[in-house]
């Protein structure tokens, strides 16, 4: 690949520390520029519309195609960009029965319009496609295409993308920053088999064959959040009662799970009870809620979640919190379909912030604890998961190149979230907060600005260096304290500057708020203040010194 010149790094990745940038871990690509920034190719057109039809042939793990998509011209701009990743080729791009010129760098390719594009139009090209998609190693975190055959010996496809980049299976503007309005999706595979897509299946066309599924998404969808899933598939379903009135929710499995998923799959009703009850109304109503059972662990897919935790209670029946209370539910139902709020509903605009979709939805986790539990449940569980920290780097990653940042956006964006609601301190209000979230940031792409405001905003709070410490430093703030007599001394160290969260500590098991910075302060009491301790609740070490 070729390596950008110091000076293009510079302009590109302003909003990236220069140190962080030049070191030699983060010799970022030309590909990785044009697959993360909104390029000049891309800023000029707004997608509306997308029809996606794919010919899927198992036997030999080959995909054929097009995608017609709409778009909106923003400014009177000639060239687009749209992505692709070899080994997929395209063939032909078509506009109003037109051929057009097509330059390809890799990953991105360059259409040349024939066509005058003029500010406010509504305009079509029609992509052509084939080949042999990347074939996933270990799903979903290295995606594709996952070709497997069930005990049956039937076929057993999946698709997933996420990071990775949804053009690694079919060509669209593979941004976050945005979303098509709606999307039709037609799938043509052998007979015998059943293809289920995002949204509602609208109608499915026998062939000699072969049978094409036409799914249609009625609301915006992030492309990562696009899949195919095809299997040997039986659906029972249910119809849910909830805040936006009658839901549909479906399930599909393979044919010999169907009386075990009946079971284990009422984890699905109880998960969106207490989300509704937490974040507001399902984001997806019309396009109704799936959980489909796939070949590898799960993942988001809008309106259509993959499931593949094996019907054990847990992540693939272990607690990550070592609490107990992370086998009290199916790890991937609670999880996966959390993100229909946070990442579907609300999604990231760059991938660097990508803590926005796996920190709240993480911390739902322990939400869905807290209504069946109670609040002592989840504040276990939660607390339970800092062993699985890092503290590596930030949870924030480098923009514009497609990178996400640590790991800890997981388990550490929880725990910054439930110190948060500690701070609060007022459950009703910060439910509140989480709701007007989905409500204010309806189907909307976001910065970790904008939530950063919202959330001061919304608390009356200024946590700009809250979130500084535990979104862009790896530092866990340490309360260092004396006690003499009655008396405790106290004041935070490794923290930035400015940082002077309040914290609840107890003595006598009695609650008090004390209100740290980097300078030493003092606070007397009447009682013996030998028995005091820091509230868990807060993500914060401590230690115990002398004068």
């Amino acid at each position: 690949m070729k390596i950008l010149t110091y000076l293009t790094l510079l302009l590109a990745f302003v909003s990236v520390q220069s140190q962080e940038l030049l070191s030699p871990k983060n010799s970022f690509t030309e590909q990785d520029t044009l697959r993360g920034s909104i390029t000049p190719e891309r800023a000029w057109w707004d997608l509306n519309y997308y029809h996606l039809s794919v010919d899927v042939k198992p036997e030999e793990k080959f995909i054929s195609g097009n995608n017609l998509i709409r778009y909106k011209v923003l400014e009177e701009k000639q060239t687009l960009q749209i992505d692709l990743q070899p080994p997929l080729k395209i063939s032909k791009v078509t506009q109003e029965g037109k051929e057009l010129k097509v330059i390809s760098n890799e990953n991105a390719h360059f259409i040349t319009l024939q066509k005058k594009q003029r500010k406010g139009d509504f305009n079509e090209i029609l992509i052509t496609y084939s080949g042999h998609p990347k074939e996933a190693v270990r799903a979903p975190w290295d995606g594709g295409f996952s070709w497997k055959k069930d005990t049956n010996g039937k076929h057993f496809i999946a698709t997933s993308c996420q990071g990775l980049g949804a053009s690694v299976w079919w060509p669209n503007k593979d941004h976050m920053y945005d979303e098509v309005d709606s999307m039709a999706i037609s799938v043509t595979i052998p007979k015998g088999l059943m293809d289920v897509s995002n949204g509602r299946l609208r109608k499915i066309e026998k062939n000699k064959t072969t049978n094409t599924y036409h799914w249609f998404v009625s609301n915006p969808i992030n492309n990562y959040g696009v899949n195919l899933n095809i299997g040997d598939y039986v659906n029972f379903h249910e119809v849910y009662h909830g805040e936006k009135g009658k839901l549909d929710m479906d399930y599909y499995v393979l044919r010999d799970n169907l009386e075990k998923a009946k079971v284990h799959f009422t984890d699905a009703p109880k998960m969106m009870r207490a989300f509704e009850y937490w974040f507001g109304p399902y984001p997806f109503y019309e396009d109704s809620f799936k959980l489909i059972e796939v070949p590898y662990l799960g993942m988001e897919h809008q309106s259509s979640v993959t499931y593949g935790n094996k019907y054990k209670k847990g992540y693939l029946g272990t607690d990550l919190s070592a609490s107990g209370w992370g086998l009290k539910f199916d790890f991937i139902i609670i999880h996966e379909a959390g993100h229909e709020w946070f990442a579907n509903n609300i999604t990231n605009k760059d991938i660097a912030d990508m803590w926005i979709h796996e920190g709240f939805t993480c911390y739902s986790e322990n939400l869905f604890l807290d209504y069946y539990y109670g609040t002592k449940a989840s504040s276990e569980y939660v607390i339970g998961l800092r062993r699985n920290i890092a503290n590596d780097k930030p949870i924030i990653g480098p923009y514009h190149v497609n990178k996400e940042g640590s790991k800890d956006m997981y388990y550490k964006g929880a725990n910054m979230l439930h110190t948060l609601r500690q701070i609060v301190n007022d459950d009703s209000l910060w439910r509140t907060i989480l709701r007007g979230l989905n409500k204010d940031f309806y189907h909307s792409i976001v910065t970790t600005q904008e939530i950063e405001d919202y959330l001061c905003r919304h608390t009356k709070k200024d946590l700009t260096s809250f979130f500084d410490q535990y979104l862009r430093t790896a530092k866990i703030p340490k309360l260092q304290y004396t006690i003499n007599g009655n008396t405790l001394k106290y004041r935070y160290t490794n923290v930035v500057s400015g940082f002077n969260m309040p914290l609840r500590i107890f003595i006598a098991d009695k609650a008090i708020w004390i209100y740290p910075t980097e300078n030493w302060n003092s606070k007397s009491f009447k009682e013996d203040i030998a028995s005091f301790k820091t509230d868990s609740n807060f993500y914060i070490n401590s230690t115990k010194t002398t004068d």
